[in-house]
């Protein structure tokens, strides 16, 4: 490891265009050895490809890196040069093949476990650093990827990228890591990248969660419009000061709930289903016009639950006319949300057809019209709508998410923890939208790892091994009551039962390398 706060690497003039767009306007940046770096801004201030020109997935349009006094042309820096000087990347569009097993993806990343038993070395590599980084993980490392959660793809991604193989690891980048896991989970990761930074590895932290960028840096730098604003010691910031540099206002919270109103006003529930695990009579209720919030550490059953509620609302119809319309956000947008070959644009109107046809025809005005105003009521960041959908940030695609869910016509709308990787600004404008359209009487059934979430609903369930063991309403909803019952039952938290590494491991041929 280098010194102490000595430069491990220091960015000069870097700048990168697509077309007529500045993604990055000539940064100027020092990584110091020992020092954890939190980079924050909107999304589309040029974060990930600040961080993409580090880790040699992008080409920039020019500028200049120097790694410990030895410089490097930025055209000519790739991938194998990056991994070379002991970068490792985890970026928030996850990279796991997910046709392959855990193992084989550790394998991918390292090309140096290789020969006779490279499976068996790969297994116990990527298991040693799962349980040293996230103790009691659930994952076996012959667990295809595709299988596997998208929490636990994440915790994936990170092992494999801090484990050691046959070059010391000098950076570490996290892009949004903890933006699929609970924060029970998250707190281990962020426990094992001090323990990385104190022994003289450099990191650089990027995420939303201001009050985790706050707690785990040594150093934040606000990046704004392709360009750095701020750069200055944590110490020196508040959340209120990050958001002013970030160009936004900050807004307190409104802590006023509708405090279960609507159930008192109704008598039938518009959602009502009982969890597949529920031993007693609680029942998941949701009434027209509430937001309704489902917590507990991430796996536990909520996600099966929004699942349960889309199909038995689709069979309680009698035909389709009588169809209660839904609509949903993924948190998972890869897997189930964006249609990556089509523009921005039809990925938000594929869920208006109707509002949008006239006669057996769609109306090409209408859906202009419809993605413009979409596209300045959420902010997405784009030149042009006919873009495709790939061409934004992970937060920008989240917003696409977002405005198809709330232009369509949907009456319920099932949100499975889809604040991933957007903004502070974006999603107080956001929340401001979900109670405008509970207002006119939209329900919500809104799944979150974050616990400042369910300070905007109205009634919050807490799930732990698959069931409702807890019934909130009102001022009942504090972080305090979460926890307590997301962890009622002892030590383990009543954590699934799963595969864990120390499992017995099914006996496997051993292959030459790949």
């Amino acid at each position: 490891m280098l010194k102490a706060l000595e430069p491990f690497i220091t960015v000069d003039g870097v700048g990168k265009n697509y077309g007529a767009v500045q993604a990055l306007q000539s940064v100027d940046l020092k990584i110091l050895a020992g020092q954890a770096l939190g980079i924050v801004g909107h999304n589309g201030a040029g974060k990930s490809t600040l961080i993409s020109i580090l880790a040699g997935t992008q080409m920039p349009s020019g500028g200049e890196l120097t790694f410990a006094q030895s410089g490097i042309s930025l055209p000519g820096y790739k991938v194998d040069q990056a991994q070379a000087h002991g970068i490792r990347c985890v970026f928030q569009e996850l990279s796991l093949c997910p046709n392959l097993t855990v193992a084989e993806n550790a394998r991918i990343l390292h090309p140096a476990i290789r020969g006779v038993g490279w499976k068996a070395r790969a297994r116990k590599l990527i298991s040693d650093k799962l349980d040293e980084v996230f103790p009691g993980h659930g994952i076996n490392p012959d667990d295809e990827v595709g299988d596997l959660s998208i929490a636990k793809r994440q915790m994936v991604e990170i092992a494999r990228a801090f484990t050691k193989v046959d070059s010391p690891i000098h950076l570490i980048i996290l892009d949004e890591p903890t933006s699929s896991l609970d924060a029970i989970i998250a707190q281990q990761l962020l426990t094992h990248l001090r323990g990385f930074v104190d022994q003289g590895g450099a990191c650089i932290l990027i995420s939303h969660l201001l009050e985790e960028i706050l707690q785990s840096s040594d150093r934040i730098v606000v990046m704004r419009d392709g360009g750095v604003v701020d750069d200055r010691a944590a110490r020196d910031f508040d959340r209120g000061k990050l958001v002013e540099a970030m160009g936004s206002v900050a807004k307190e919270q409104d802590g006023a709930r509708k405090a279960a109103k609507a159930r008192q006003q109704e008598t039938e529930a518009l959602v009502s289903i009982r969890p597949a695990q529920q031993s007693d009579g609680r029942r998941l209720q949701a009434f027209s016009g509430e937001i309704v919030g489902l917590a507990g550490l991430s796996g536990h059953g909520q996600t099966d639950a929004l699942i349960d509620v889309y199909q038995k609302k689709r069979r309680d119809s009698k035909s389709p006319a009588k169809t209660v319309p839904m609509a949903l956000v993924p948190g998972d947008r890869q897997v189930d949300g964006v249609f990556p070959l089509w523009s921005i644009g039809m990925n938000i109107v594929i869920g208006s057809m109707r509002q949008l046809t006239r006669g057996s025809l769609i109306d090409p005005q209408a859906e202009a019209r419809l993605c413009e105003d979409w596209r300045q009521k959420i902010a997405i960041r784009t030149p042009d709508m006919n873009n495709n959908i790939l061409s934004l940030s992970g937060g920008n695609q989240q917003k696409a998410l977002f405005a198809r869910a709330l232009a369509s016509d949907a009456e319920i709308i099932l949100m499975d923890d889809p604040m991933r990787g957007v903004d502070i600004g974006t999603k107080q404008e956001v929340y401001e939208m979900i109670r405008e359209e509970a207002g006119l009487g939209r329900t919500f059934l809104w799944y979150t790892t974050e616990m400042d979430e369910l300070e905007h609903c109205d009634h919050v369930y807490v799930f732990r091994n698959g069931a409702i063991v807890a019934d909130l309403a009102g001022d009942e909803v504090t972080e305090q009551r979460v926890l307590h019952a997301s962890f009622e039952d002892g030590a383990e938290g009543g954590k699934p039962e799963a595969k864990g590494p120390e499992a017995k491991e099914p006996e496997a041929k051993e292959d030459a390398a790949p």
